[in-house]
């Protein structure tokens, strides 16, 4: 079974099993990912440059050490990794449910394109292109809805990058006082998330229609599966890094002085120059490897075991 779905006269999970599995992926993949996705972003969301400008490369280690372990910069490891863990009750929250409405949405939006707009996509793309196409679209429309889960990943992000702006305030007590303040940079999300989701489907779905020549993407081996996901994940994350690196840097500001994304790109031109824009890809596209090896097959793994224990469950019901 593949997220992204198929195409043609296949077997289709029930979206019981479907949300099950994506869940559970989504839960190991935060455990396990968590303390990666916190250096990421607080490399984002700073604003000085860490080599260069004369400093020796001791000085420069020592500014990355402060930079990504912040006030546990100078305890034992173990405090330092322990340090990697903020908004995990957040990133909890966010991640089961963005990863149970990314996956599971998704085929449920490929088909109804597919059930409308089929044939204008082949039309148009060709049949074989037409199909990685849709799959494309249907994972940009899909990412584009995602910012209705919009301030669980700000809650989880000021934890991770400004957890000043928690003193004294619990979860209750900030919604409360920030309303939709907790939208802010949404456009900025569907921007990055358009691009992003159509280059992670499609470049997924491009593998596995040109290099491997699938028919139906559900029949992918592991192996097939884990380079069309790298694939689909680089494409992505390259493609969307530069409205990452600003909607991290709005979400990252304390509640009571915001700044909107217009201010915040043109200082990055004028004192940090282009590269900022791809501040924290590294590390990000690092771990892409073993991320989606680990997320991305769980999830297949799980939800036909899902579905058949369901279906089971259902049938031995019936023979009763």
């Amino acid at each position: 079974m593949s997220p992204v779905g198929g195409s043609g006269k296949k077997h289709s999970e029930s979206g019981t099993a479907r949300l099950l599995g994506s869940g559970a992926s989504g839960i190991l993949e935060l455990f396990t990912f968590h303390p990666v996705d916190t250096v990421a972003k607080r490399l984002m969301s700073n604003t000085d440059k860490i080599f260069g400008n004369g400093q020796t490369m001791a000085q420069s280690m020592s500014k990355l050490n402060q930079v990504i372990f912040r006030e546990a910069a100078s305890k034992a490891t173990v405090s330092k990794y322990i340090s990697l863990f903020p908004g995990l009750g957040y990133a909890a929250g966010y991640k089961v449910a963005q990863r149970m409405y990314k996956f599971g949405g998704q085929p449920v939006a490929r088909d109804l394109l597919d059930r409308h707009y089929g044939q204008s996509f082949t039309r148009t793309f060709g049949e074989r292109n037409g199909k990685a196409m849709m799959h494309a679209t249907a994972g940009s429309l899909i990412g584009i809805g995602e910012v209705a889960l919009l301030p669980l990943d700000v809650l989880k992000i000021k934890r991770q990058t400004n957890p000043e702006a928690f003193r004294g305030r619990g979860l209750f007590r900030i919604v409360a006082d920030e309303g939709m303040a907790l939208y802010r940079g949404a456009g900025w999300t569907m921007m990055r998330n358009a691009p992003g989701s159509f280059a992670l489907f499609g470049g997924s779905a491009f593998v596995k229609e040109f290099v491997f020549g699938l028919e139906d993407y559900n029949k992918a081996t592991f192996m097939q599966n884990f380079f069309a996901s790298i694939g689909g994940a680089v494409a992505s994350l390259t493609v969307s890094a530069p409205m990452d690196v600003i909607k991290t840097r709005i979400q990252a500001r304390s509640f009571d002085s915001p700044e909107s994304g217009m201010t915040i790109l043109r200082r990055m031109v004028q004192q940090e120059g282009f590269g900022a824009f791809f501040k924290g890809l590294t590390p990000k596209i690092l771990v892409v490897g073993p991320k989606l090896v680990f997320g991305f097959t769980l999830a297949q793994w799980f939800i036909p075991t899902f579905d058949r224990m369901l279906k089971g469950g259902s049938v031995a019901k019936a023979e009763q």
